[in-house]
């Protein structure tokens, strides 16, 4: 293929593609949205010297060694945009109610996995929430995952612009970042208390010891999500999870007529979904 020549686009292909980027992640793009889903593809077609969209199709579809081709799809599609201290009402309820009760219980380690993490803020805001209320030397483990690379290696990194703290106490930024340049890292000593793994929510094999966690947090995923991949995705975290765990999902979002698995509960200052 000439170099710069963009892929054709054959009729209907759009469609295919949407349909099996959404079998294997879990995001759809509504009919009025695949061009969107077209032009984000479009440099990695091009990149991969594909003629048309139909060879993209079929690389994605049948490669053997497509691993890293789909580590790009879901770098092209995950969306980053989060900070620190986000929905805190939630992370209160945690380490006011639920982990108060977690070690009145047992002495047994809590696991928390922030599902999605994207570049890291959410973890990081649960430990930063948790060290500020005390718990610093409990045996808490945090685990952050995402099905993007790219984000993973944020996260890795700690180091974050202005745009990150914009609802982050002052005094906590300057107590647990150090200024380097124009951006702020996370002090080495806090980050490396939380481990960050790649994992596509609709793979049952790689979230199937995440999901074992007492505490999952999922939020601002699922509006990314059909119904259908939303169903799945809590199906299997119920299988997993103890009866008894608890899931954080975003304000926008609702499980209520997705899943019997799960009941509302009102938990301090927010509502969480409680495995029955």
């Amino acid at each position: 293929m000439d170099a710069g020549r963009k892929p054709l686009l054959p009729a209907g292909i759009e469609v295919l593609l949407r349909d099996l980027i959404h079998e294997r992640t879990g995001i759809f793009f509504e009919s009025d949205r695949v061009d969107v889903l077209i032009e984000k593809l479009e440099p990695l077609a091009m990149a991969r010297d594909c003629y048309s969209y139909l060879d993209y199709y079929y690389l994605l579809k049948y490669e053997e060694n497509g691993v890293e081709d789909w580590a790009r799809v879901m770098d092209v599609l995950s969306v980053q945009e989060t900070y620190f201290w986000r929905e805190i009402g939630q992370v209160r309820t945690l380490v006011d109610v639920i982990v108060p009760e977690w070690f009145q219980k047992t002495s047994a380690p809590l696991r928390i996995w922030s599902a999605a993490s994207a570049s890291g803020e959410e973890p990081y805001t649960i430990l930063m929430a948790l060290l500020e209320a005390g718990w610093g030397g409990h045996p808490i483990e945090i685990k952050g995952s995402d099905g993007s690379s790219s984000a993973l290696q944020r996260s890795a990194t700690a180091t974050y612009r202005e745009k990150s703290f914009r609802a982050l106490p002052p005094h906590l930024k300057e107590k647990y970042f150090i200024p380097v340049e124009k951006e702020w890292k996370l002090r080495p000593e806090i980050a490396r208390r939380v481990t960050f793994e790649r994992a596509n929510l609709l793979n049952t094999a790689e979230i199937s010891t995440l999901a074992r966690s007492p505490v999952i947090f999922c939020r601002n995923v699922f509006i990314y999500f059909s119904p259908h991949a939303v169903r799945q995705t809590v199906a299997a975290f119920a299988s997993r999870m103890p009866s008894g765990g608890h899931l954080f999902v975003g304000a926008a979002e609702s499980l209520l007529r997705l899943t019997a698995d799960f009941e509302l509960k009102e938990i301090g200052e927010s509502f969480v979904y409680v495995r029955v």
